[in-house]
């Protein structure tokens, strides 16, 4: 066996084990809590259409809270919701921003408007499909002190299409990555922490002028050490539309390269690493290294499935399998379409999100224009 080889089988070894690491810690019967005092922030866009099947997930949670709708001040559902259901939801009207992403301007607003009841706050995306143990399972590792922030992270349901399958076989291997507490970054589309943890931060000053409100938090809750722990069985459900799924990775990727060139450099090196060993496999590995590879790459799909059983509904499983199908044709695809993205991002300042151009610089948004 030559060196090559040998590398190429240790670094398909590491992918492998990284995740049946996930698989094997995964938690079978996740503990919840459900304390008073909770208070949910969600920021919806003006055309949001009152997200009828969000809420009423929303309203199956195990733990109970207070819903805190952010709006630019023109979303006619939110405004109709509010009407409809009372006091367990509130609206806040934030207007338009001026110099930072309107949803970080929105869920600002949001924070002005706490109770002084609100102990703890729990942040999530209009466009997840939350399990009924959502806010509970955040919850549960404040409550017992074994944390600051908590988060889950999104698992793509891509469409019955190759471009949104193969964005979502790119987002998994990120979602199925092993997590320590001290290199993970919160998600704001489930993220929750204390009310006492956000004054500590001065969340308001901390997101002012920002356009990623989970960079923001995570960089700052990096800075002043906290513990930041992810809850691994919430993979959260997140469709994904073919139309624009590329243009969504290399936004993500663009959030981080603008706020963290040195965490952009880390990822990208080792999606470098894959990529280049595929080269190398495809063009002179021969049978052997394609071996390797292909049998490395359809183990994982088989874990990964395991995953995806243990997570989600039944119905969400069927679409997020949609994109084990490219680790097992072909998952050099993979790798070059997740490197193709990191360099993307790396190209431009500029963010284009709900419907405005924003151009950032160390995680400050220097530019907005409204896109015509």
């Amino acid at each position: 066996m030559n060196w090559a080889l040998g590398i190429w089988i240790a670094l398909q070894g590491l992918t492998l084990a990284g995740v049946l690491n996930y698989w094997r810690h995964l938690p079978v019967n996740g503990k919840v809590e459900a304390p008073d005092g909770v208070v949910m922030l969600l920021s919806v866009r003006d055309d949001w259409d009152g997200g009828a099947a969000l809420i009423a997930r929303l309203k199956a949670q195990t733990a109970r809270f207070r819903l805190l709708i952010a709006t630019s001040g023109n979303c006619a559902a939110a405004e109709a919701l509010v009407a409809r259901e009372g006091d367990w939801v509130q609206i806040v009207r934030a207007g338009v921003a001026v110099d930072e992403g309107q949803k970080v301007h929105k869920l600002r607003a949001a924070l002005r408007a706490l109770q002084a009841e609100d102990r703890y706050l729990v942040f999530v995306d209009a466009d997840i499909e939350p399990p009924a143990r959502l806010v509970g399972r955040l919850l549960f590792p404040l409550v017992r002190g074994k944390a600051d922030i908590v988060t889950g992270y999104r698992l793509l349901l891509p469409e019955a299409h190759w471009q949104a399958a193969l964005v979502g076989a790119v987002e998994m291997q990120l979602a199925t990555l092993p997590r320590a507490a001290s290199a993970t970054m919160p998600w704001g589309g489930a993220m929750a922490l204390t009310r006492e943890v956000a004054e500590r931060l001065d969340l308001d000053a901390a997101l002012a002028g920002r356009l990623s409100d989970d960079m923001a938090i995570g960089l700052a809750g990096w800075k002043a050490k906290l513990r930041l722990r992810p809850v691994r069985d919430l993979l959260v459900a997140s469709p994904l539309e073919a139309r624009g799924a590329i243009g969504f990775g290399v936004r993500q990727y663009r959030h981080i390269v603008t706020n963290s060139m040195g965490m952009w450099l880390v990822a990208t090196l080792v999606v470098t690493a894959q990529a280049l060993g595929w080269v190398w496999a495809i063009g002179w590995g021969g049978l052997a290294a394609l071996a390797v590879g292909y049998g490395a790459a359809a183990t994982r799909a088989l874990v990964r499935r395991r995953i995806l059983a243990g997570v989600l509904e039944p119905k969400q499983v069927r679409a997020a399998r949609r994109s084990l199908w490219w680790d097992v044709v072909a998952p050099f695809a993979v790798c070059w379409a997740h490197l193709g993205m990191q360099l993307m991002a790396a190209c431009s300042r500029r963010i284009r999100w709900g419907g405005i151009d924003y151009w950032v610089k160390r995680g400050k948004v220097v530019r907005m224009e409204r896109v015509k």
